[in-house]
């Protein structure tokens, strides 16, 4: 159900997000030891494309709407997971503010879909 050129951007960003996500969490398992955090994010930082892949075969506009949306909080709880990782030292300011802002980025593409598609 592709309305414009921003659902195939979106859909591309979430799954190089995607992408980096299980990159990011293998790094964390094989150099930090640490498997809680990272399980929870590789769940959530893959749901986002995942979700938005399902909102393109919708069957409706209400439920392409709902798929976004909730790309949108799984996109949010990434960030927590992210944020949670920095704060504890599991990464460095760069790591941080790289996949942070690819993140919210996603998240401002979602909210603005949502936006349009319920006009």
């Amino acid at each position: 159900m592709i309305i414009d050129n921003s659902e195939s951007v979106v859909e591309e960003k979430s799954f190089q997000f995607a992408v980096r996500i299980v990159k990011l969490c293998r790094y964390l398992q094989h150099n930090k030891h640490e498997y809680m955090i990272s399980k929870q994010l590789v769940r959530a930082g893959t749901s986002i494309g995942a979700n938005v892949a399902e909102g393109e075969q919708a069957q409706s506009r209400a439920d392409f709407i709902s798929k976004l949306g909730i790309a949108l909080k799984e996109a949010a709880e990434s960030k927590y997971w992210i944020r949670l990782l920095w704060a504890t030292g599991l990464l460095s300011d760069l790591q941080f503010e790289s996949i942070y802002t690819d993140c919210q980025e996603i998240q401002k593409l979602l909210v603005s879909i949502i936006k349009s598609s319920k006009q």
